[in-house]
Formats: structure tokens, C-alpha cells, sequence
């Protein structure tokens, strides 16, 4: 590294001949205190290599992108290493305008009692070990598994702009998503989130060490303008109507967006806001859709930042409360895509003309009375693809294993129904950090 920026010249050039010639003195210095004086000699020694060792310690290594420890272009490549969230001290988030945007009124009263407090302890204690057991499965299927750092989200923190208690580190999908050797962390837009990153910053930072790259997207004040406070939500009938007049509770104050409301296809990237009459500056050619949580500049912020190399594709559905795509519309293969029939994609025929296998998945057969604090029965369908054979599916849902079954896709069944009330599935639970394979297009 060091000879080449000295061929390179310049005034890297000039200060790399200057530390040479430096060290080059220092070398000497020592030979001639070694020869001389020979009673001192280990200590001669270790001066003269120190600088080779300080050269070595801020040489700047750049690993060919095969020795990468982050890489993935799509959803359904072989995995081999990936994160998975924890459920220990999550909290209920406290009930602020954002969260009850995001969540169905029969579940407001839960939220006015025990926000800012823990999870019912019996139903978290089952989930922490639901999951530890999905993480043992994911082992003895060949994958390399992560964890987030132990955080106590109880502290209360405060802002120029807001307070709040912490929430968890459950759901790596809303956070980080990787892209090429790449990981992005996501602006998101619940106050309670706002800290959640630093459960994911030890390991971050050991995957920079190793070659990844890192990017953190412009991180969100959260300041009152960023929300509409006085977001007309009462019924499912407001919802509807709101999100037909493309209505959120975020606003264009600053970029937002969660992870979890883009999902890939190699040099295509999906994501979700809803469809109406499009902003200044969006491109003429893309669809407009938006969620609760992702706004118009969230999304242009990671068009620019990916351009030229990945296109992103903003896609629309009928859905009252859009949060996340993945319950919704579930990329799980090459030309193999899941399409939630109660919230229709209103650009299918882009994967149709392209050749695509659009599969309807069966409705879900959770029961009723189980409780689903911030998502839909729908995280039947939110689905771990380990690859293209392969997938981790809930084992409750046997109308879907018979789907997967009828696909030519091995199911691996594994019993995470209280960790689903915390509000995500497989793909929620995880972030995939490297599949095995290479940048492809999928879409003329």
C-alpha cells in the first residue's frame, strides 16, 4: 500500500518518501546501537522494529470482495451468516401518534397501560426461547448466527425534540439491511427506536474491520414536524380512507425509513408507500408507495445513494396501514414471489410480463385470541428463505407447508407464535449479513 502511493506522487507521494526515509534512519540508528552496543542489543532490537509495526497497524487493507464477511443481492441465495434479533428487556414502546398509527385499535388499550413498561414477562420469557431455539436450527443448518448486544432499554432519554424509553432489538430487518457488501442502517421513525442501533454497533464495526462497507443513512430528529399530530385515526375505516388519500403519519419533514420496506432482486430493489399523485422531484417512471414509517424522502435518499448500480422500484398496495413489504409482498426466489391476496400488488403485471410465478399464499390459521401487538396473521407468509430449496416457516401454518411442498421447497419448521406478538416472523427476526452468490438482474 505504502509503494503504491508513492509511485501514485503527489503530496501522498512526497509524505510516503518521508516516512520511508524516517524509517530508514531509525533502522540505522538501531543497527549501529546493536553493533556497538551489544550489552543493550534486544532492546536496539525492538526500536528499530517499532516502525514497521506502526506502518503495519495504519496500512489500510482492501479484502477482494470474495473474502468479505457482508454480502447478499437478493433474498433466496444460499445463507450462510446472519443476525438474529433478541427478545430480552423489550419493552412496550409508549403510545405516541407514530405507534398508534402502526397498531389496530383493539390493541390501543394494551398500549395505554403498559407503555414504556415490559412485555407481559411469561409471554416474553416464552419468546427468548423460541428463538434461542430458532437460532440452534439455523446452526444445524450450516448458518452462522449473530446476536445484538444485551441493552437495557427502561432508561428514559431525552432529545432537543422528545423523550422516550427504549424499546428492543428484536426486528435487525427494520434496521440494517445489507446490500452488496454493503450495510445500511435505516433512519427509522419511532422515537422508541431511536438508540436501538447502538445493540448492533459492536458487530457493525468488527464487519468494517473485515472489509464491509458501512453506510448510516441522515439520522432523523424526530422532531414534532416529522409527524402529523393530529392524525385523524379512530376505526379501520379511517385507515382505509386515509391511506386511499396517501395520508401518514409521517410527514416530508426529514427522511425516515425502515429496512424492513425494501426488499431485493438483485439490481431491483421493492419498496412500499402508498399510491397517489406523485411528489416533485419523484422519477416519472417509478410507482409511488409509501408506509407509515418510510417517506418520500427516505426513499429518494437510498435511490441516490444506490444509483447507478440497483434500481429502486416503488410499488403500491391496497392496504389500509402499510408498514412493512414483507407481509405483504415476499421475494423468495429467482422469478418467485409471495403476494398477500387481502392487500394486492397494483404493479403484479411488472412480474408477470417479466416471466415471474406470482403465488397467492393460503390465509393464515393463527387463532384469533392470540395476541398480535403490532402486526397482522399475515407473518405466516414472512418467511426466511436459507435457500433456493429451502425455507424456515412457522410450524403451525400446515396449509402453507403444503404450498411450499407443492413448490418443490423443503420446509423447516420451527414455533416462534410468541415471538410473532412482538411484531415480526422469520424475515423480521433476521437480517441476512452474506448469501452465497452474485449481482444479477432479473427485470429487462
Amino acid at each position: 500500500m505504502l509503494r503504491v502511493r508513492c509511485l501514485r506522487g503527489g503530496s501522498r507521494g512526497a509524505e510516503a518518501a518521508h516516512l520511508i526515509g524516517a524509517m530508514l534512519g531509525r533502522a540505522v540508528t538501531g543497527w549501529v546501537q546493536s553493533a556497538f552496543q551489544s550489552s543493550s542489543s534486544s532492546a536496539a532490537a525492538a526500536s528499530a522494529a517499532q516502525p514497521h509495526r506502526a506502518v503495519e497497524e495504519d496500512a489500510v487493507t482492501e479484502p477482494a470482495e470474495h473474502e468479505c464477511p457482508v454480502c447478499a443481492y437478493n433474498e433466496w441465495d444460499p445463507l450462510e451468516e446472519v443476525i438474529v434479533g433478541r427478545a430480552e428487556n423489550a419493552r412496550v414502546p409508549p403510545f405516541t401518534v407514530e405507534v398508534k398509527a402502526n397498531t389496530y385499535e383493539k390493541h390501543w388499550p394494551f398500549y395505554q397501560k403498559y407503555g414504556g413498561q415490559t412485555f407481559p414477562k411469561d409471554h416474553l420469557k416464552k419468546a427468548v426461547a423460541e428463538i434461542e431455539e430458532m437460532c440452534n436450527i439455523l446452526r444445524m443448518e450450516g448458518v452462522t448466527v449473530q446476536r445484538p448486544e444485551l441493552v437495557d432499554w427502561s432508561f428514559e432519554y431525552k432529545t432537543p425534540d422528545f423523550n422516550s424509553t427504549g424499546m428492543y432489538a428484536a426486528m435487525p430487518r427494520d434496521i440494517l439491511m445489507v446490500v452488496g457488501n454493503e450495510i445500511i442502517e435505516a433512519p427509522m421513525a419511532w422515537r422508541s427506536r431511536f438508540f436501538e442501533y447502538r445493540a448492533y454497533r459492536p458487530l457493525i464495526k468488527e464487519y468494517f474491520r473485515k472489509g464491509a462497507k458501512w453506510t448510516t443513512a441522515p439520522k432523523p430528529t424526530m422532531a414534532d414536524k416529522l409527524y402529523d399530530q393530529d392524525y385523524p385515526i379512530r376505526t379501520v375505516e379511517d385507515r382505509h380512507k386515509l391511506a386511499a388519500q396517501g395520508k401518514f403519519v409521517t410527514t416530508e419533514h426529514e427522511p425516515c425509513f425502515d429496512a424492513a420496506d425494501f426488499i431485493r432482486a438483485g439490481r431491483d430493489l421493492f419498496v412500499q408507500r402508498s399510491q397517489v399523485q406523485r411528489p416533485p422531484g419523484c422519477i416519472p417512471d417509478l410507482f409511488v408507495q409509501r408506509s407509515q414509517v418510510t417517506n418520500y424522502m427516505g426513499i429518494e435518499w437510498m435511490r441516490r445513494h444506490l444509483a447507478p448500480d440497483y434500481k429502486v422500484h416503488i410499488i403500491s398496495f391496497k392496504d389500509p396501514n402499510p408498514m412493512h413489504i414483507d407481509a405483504t409482498f415476499n421475494i423468495i426466489g429467482p422469478g418467485l414471489v409471495l403476494s398477500n391476496p387481502d392487500r394486492p400488488c397494483r404493479q403484479v403485471e411488472m412480474f408477470e410480463k417479466a416471466g415471474w410465478n406470482v403465488v397467492k399464499p393460503p390465509t393464515p390459521l393463527i387463532p384469533d385470541d392470540h395476541p398480535l401487538w403490532m402486526s397482522s396473521k399475515w407473518l405466516s407468509m414472512n418467511v426466511l428463505m436459507l435457500d433456493p430449496g429451502r425455507v424456515m416457516v412457522d410450524a403451525n401454518e400446515h396449509t402453507i407447508h403444503k404450498m411450499f411442498q407443492n413448490l418443490g421447497i423443503k420446509t423447516i419448521k420451527v414455533n416462534i407464535r410468541h415471538a410473532n406478538s412482538l411484531g415480526g416472523g422469520f424475515h423480521c427476526w433476521t437480517t441476512d449479513v452474506r448469501r452465497r452468490g452474485t449481482l444479477e438482474s432479473y427485470f429487462n
